[in-house]
């Protein structure tokens, strides 16, 4: 995987752009003065981040995988620690799909009903490959979502959640705050 150099990073116009960034020259972005990047975030290769009015916001030790997509006119928050899998979508938006209205970006907006919702992925959220995270919700600080599940609703806190749409199975452990708090103080 080849990553785009310091230079071309900083002449994509992002409006903030932590240190310690890779991101694949085989991403696409839209709207990179709507993306803020923090530190320590690597994008994999074929990720596409389409930010519309809301913006995208990644923090700091987060990882993109391979496929991922994040697109919407709401904001789209992506918090520290966080890591999304191969194929994962996230949408902010979400066109209406009741048959009472067109769809897609062709028609022009008085013959269609898309909804805008903000999503926040908290701190140290994981989510498995193929799963799909809809407009509107809050995966709290610590959730873990498994593989090809669809999260429809906000999910609790340190929650393990898996399914279409996607239920809690579980809690989650908590050690690894214990081991963020040593990398962030410097004693591993």
């Amino acid at each position: 995987m080849a990553f785009l150099t310091e230079q071309q990073l900083s002449t994509m116009g992002f409006a903030e752009l932590g240190s310690n960034v890779l991101i694949s020259d085989k991403v696409s972005i839209y709207g990179a003065c709507r993306i803020k990047i923090g530190s320590n975030v690597r994008i994999d290769d074929f990720c596409v981040l389409s930010a519309g009015e809301g913006g995208i916001e990644i923090g700091n030790y987060v990882h993109i995988a391979v496929s991922a997509l994040l697109i919407g006119a709401g904001k789209i928050i992506v918090s520290d620690f966080a890591g999304i899998s191969s194929r994962v979508c996230v949408y902010s938006s979400n066109d209406d799909y009741s048959g009472g209205f067109l769809t897609n970006p062709m028609i022009p907006s008085e013959y269609t009903n898309v909804t805008h919702a903000d999503v926040t992925l908290g701190k140290h959220v994981i989510i498995g490959s193929g799963s799909v995270v809809l407009p509107g919700v809050i995966l709290h600080d610590g959730v873990a979502v498994g593989s090809l599940s669809m999260i429809t609703k906000d999910c609790e806190p340190f929650g393990i959640y898996i399914g279409a749409p996607a239920k809690k199975i579980k809690n989650r452990n908590r050690d690894l705050l214990a081991l963020e708090e040593k990398l962030i103080n410097g004693e591993l």
